[in-house]
């Protein structure tokens, strides 16, 4: 079996950070210690300088095949993914079709095993008339079940109450739900349309998908697993008063109701909508400065556990349009580790802490098996970083298929090095080696 001897290393993991030397043998860690240079390997590399990581696990992305592949693939996406330090992805069901019945599902599965240099998971897809079909779900071999309680096209959009009742009360495993509530959004996108016609400076879109339809759905999700004992997960929270919907008395592990904050969150305020306009259009919206920060304050505390991207790509031409005809999301994936390195710099938080809720954190709460630490027996999934190599995002280094990123022209202090993805080294210095594709992920349920 081909063995990598990575030595010299700054460890973090699992709250510390120590010197020591990692072995890899074939896609797992064989070998973790203070001094391992006296063991044979077929490739030594030194990483004196460097601290090396848990892969990053993304619990949301939307990678947009099949149906959308001008704008992504998943091969294109993973890409870039393994060039961020994302070695896990989990992607969500809203591509053309939707991803409504186990057939489907499985055809996205082989799509990755094809051509995906990251690890991978898919949700299964909830509508207003599939429960049948969706409690068909392995849960062994599928990351969750995704429900849009919010705005979204075609069936995708779940709200009929008895229908979510339903999904409630019978699904096994972890629905991740996105929360915004449509009647409100509707109110006022007509109001602010009433007003604005089709010239709606795209800084309004905080005051459209508000504050006050984020936690109205929120808590009614809340609400619905507390009544059944539902496995909640709330993606991207973007209001400071959600954040008092969750708790932080018991380990991610041991939750019932967990929640995920986005890099655009954390990073973005609505007063950057006139900079950059439709580029930072995300769904939920960027808000204020202050929900910026009280969600920032939730993630150090522990009400929020994972930080996650909700990686969206569209064309640049799709995004460059009118408030209403330009779509929602954008490219984040290359780009989560490094945003949130740059939060370390910036004293905001430790490097652990980072750690804990881009690796470890996604991997307790949808029991990954064997990821998400730098433990032996676990799968080799691990990035070396170099705190103090400054690089600025730019066209030429954007590897999403879409070219473009809100990032473009932001200096991070820090880069990605070396990537390892299933014991596969997956990345260096730049470049990739895409002679092995990722693995599928399993849970422990």
């Amino acid at each position: 079996m081909n063995t990598t001897l990575l030595l010299n290393a700054n460890i973090v993991n699992e709250g510390k950070t120590l010197a020591g030397d990692v072995l890899i043998k074939a896609s797992r860690i064989e070998r973790v210690g203070e001094d391992l240079s006296s063991l044979k390997a077929d490739t030594v590399i030194d990483l004196k300088g460097l601290h090396l990581l848990p892969g990053v696990i993304d619990d949301q992305v939307h990678f947009r095949e099949p149906g959308l592949t001008h704008k992504a693939t998943i091969y294109t996406e993973s890409r870039a993914a393994v060039a961020g330090g994302v070695t896990s992805f989990m992607e969500m069901p809203n591509t053309i079709p939707p991803v409504f019945t186990q057939e489907l599902l499985e055809q996205k599965y082989e799509i990755a095993h094809r051509t995906s240099l990251a690890n991978y998971s898919f949700y299964m897809g909830a509508s207003n008339d599939n429960i049948e079909e969706a409690l068909k779900t392995d849960i062994t071999r599928v990351c969750g079940l995704k429900i849009f309680m919010g705005s979204s096209t075609g069936n995708l959009l779940v709200d009929n109450v008895q229908t979510l009742e339903a999904f409630f009360s019978r699904f096994p495993s972890l629905i991740a739900t996105h929360c915004e509530d449509e009647t409100t959004i509707r109110e006022n996108t007509e109001s602010f349309r009433n007003k604005y016609g089709e010239d709606l400076p795209v800084r309004y879109h905080a005051l459209i998908r508000s504050a006050e339809a984020c936690y109205k759905s929120s808590s009614q999700a809340v609400a619905l697993a507390k009544k059944y004992g539902t496995r909640l997960h709330i993606l991207h929270i973007s209001t400071a008063r959600e954040t008092e919907l969750f708790a932080n008395d018991v380990p991610p592990e041991k939750k019932k109701i967990t929640a995920e904050a986005c890099i655009h969150h954390l990073w973005f305020s609505d007063a950057d909508y006139d900079r950059l306009g439709t580029l930072i259009k995300w769904n939920p919206a960027i808000k204020t400065a202050a929900d910026r920060d009280g969600v920032f304050r939730a993630v150090l505390d522990d009400r929020i556990d994972v930080i996650a991207t909700d990686h969206a790509p569209h064309t640049l031409e799709e995004k460059q349009n009118t408030y209403f005809k330009s779509p929602s999301g954008g490219p984040l994936i290359q780009h989560s580790l490094v945003a949130a390195l740059e939060f370390y710099h910036q004293g905001k938080i430790a490097l652990e802490k980072v750690v804990q809720k881009m690796s470890h954190n996604p991997a307790l709460i949808f029991n990954v098996k064997d990821r998400g630490f730098i433990r032996e027996g676990y799968y080799a999934d691990l990035v070396a970083v170099d705190l103090n190599r400054p690089w600025v995002v730019g066209k030429e280094n954007i590897l999403a298929k879409c070219g473009w990123s809100p990032f473009e022209g932001t200096k991070f202090r820090s880069s990605v090095e070396h990537v390892f993805v299933s014991g596969h080294y997956a990345y260096s210095n730049g470049k990739l080696n895409e002679g092995k594709m990722g693995e599928r992920l399993e849970f422990q349920r």
